[in-house]
């Protein structure tokens, strides 16, 4: 069947694998140093900081990152990479008492830095495992194993927490990354990608960026993600909702942060069995605009079931934006620069998601909680509107 062409690639199946088990473990890691902050210090801005720790590898490495994805054995970073996440769980799972701010903080900060080098080579090796006709599909899959891990880790990380404690996640997300360098290790090796050789210096580096600002239409979708999670991500402050807000304790945060995954997966399943979307363009604009109304709709919520609801709402409004944004940038980079672009894309996500998580914190430190995130929500409307009517190339857009 066209919905599974995907799966016919032996490759494309591991790096499946690998990639739904890393994303389960960093949920759970994810979950439980929101839990530990949040107890040990009451604090928003605690939480909001996890964001700027784990930001500022991708500021300072970004390039770099894209250049070695560029040049080098592409699987053998994977591997690395997630051997150093897996190290930090053993880490912080021995820790015990000792387990702090400064050393959740320096943990995640070293999570981050190997995240930085893995994303854009997981990357860029898509294209080169699966055929262009099954890209898209292969994109759908990805989306929907992603937000399957990213459902079940935050509820069973929840699980853990309230019957074994934090020690008990930690071990298992060391676990899950070991797992994960297994499925990377038994990739093919792809060897250093073409063209490679001719690379060198910084303006090699940078090459990728001047990619990005050269094509308007992958530039106009980058910024509209950057700016509508930005603004509109209610992530990081889960575990105030959970506690002070919708009084649902640690289960209940678990299925909060499960929700837009739940929401997202179905969506990404049911665009696996779909053609790809033709009006790609004034359909990635409706939904960021969704998107944001959805979150307003969670800030002024007091139902937990109509929270839990609002938040699958936005997964799988922001589903659809992943697949759509995430095809385009495949499809028009050319092999020897998808490292670079990859690592820029990277950037645009990690600065929307890092740094909304600090906007969050500081937002709602001098708002207060709910009125910050319907700011948030807000703005994100506004900003889908805004590139509405300078980006023409993005209205335009249309899958051939």
């Amino acid at each position: 069947m066209a919905a599974y062409a995907a799966f016919r690639t032996r490759d494309y199946r591991l790096l499946l694998a690998g990639n739904v088990v890393w994303v389960l473990g960093s949920q759970m890691l994810s979950v439980v140093v929101g839990w530990d902050l949040y107890q040990a210090t009451r604090s928003p801005l605690a939480l909001g900081n996890v964001g700027l720790v784990q930001i500022i590898p991708v500021l300072l490495l970004t390039f770099a990152a894209g250049h070695v994805a560029d040049r080098y054995d592409r699987r053998k970073t994977l591997v690395v990479a997630q051997s150093i996440v897996a190290l930090t769980g053993f880490v912080l799972a021995s820790a015990g008492s000792h387990r702090g701010v400064p050393l959740i903080y320096s943990c995640l900060f070293c999570s981050a830095v190997a995240r930085t080098f893995q994303f854009p080579a997981a990357s860029s090796l898509l294209p080169k495992i699966v055929p262009l006709e099954n890209l898209s599909n292969a994109i759908s899959w990805n989306g929907m194993g992603r937000e399957m891990a990213t459902m079940t880790g935050p509820a069973l990380a929840g699980l853990l927490i309230a019957w074994l404690g934090s020690p008990a996640v930690y071990l298992s997300q060391a676990a899950l990354s070991i797992l994960t360098v297994l499925c990377y290790g038994s990739l093919k090796s792809q060897g250093a990608p073409e063209a490679a050789a001719e690379a060198g210096g910084w303006k090699a580096v940078g090459e990728g960026i001047r990619f990005v600002f050269r094509e308007k239409l992958v530039l106009g979708a980058m910024t509209l993600d950057l700016l509508a999670v930005l603004f509109g991500g209610a992530t990081a402050l889960l575990p105030i909702f959970a506690v002070d807000i919708l009084h649902i304790g640690a289960r209940g945060l678990g299925w909060l942060r499960a929700a837009p995954a739940i929401g997202a997966g179905s969506m990404a399943f049911w665009l696996a069995h779909r053609p790809p979307v033709r009006r790609a363009g004034p359909v990635l604009l409706a939904v960021v605009a969704g998107f944001g109304v959805a979150t307003v709709g969670f800030a002024i919520s007091r139902s937990e079931w109509v929270s839990f609801a609002l938040l699958v709402a936005t997964g799988a409004l922001d589903s659809v934006s992943v697949v759509l944004r995430s095809y385009l940038v495949h499809s028009r980079t050319p092999d020897p620069l998808r490292g670079r672009v990859n690592a820029v894309n990277a950037l645009f996500i990690s600065s929307s998601n890092q740094w909304g998580a600090v906007e969050s914190g500081l937002a709602a430190k001098w708002m207060g909680t709910v009125p910050s995130v319907v700011f948030g929500g807000a703005a994100t409307v506004l900003v889908a509107g805004v590139i509405t009517m300078v980006s023409g190339s993005l209205r335009r857009w249309r899958n051939s």
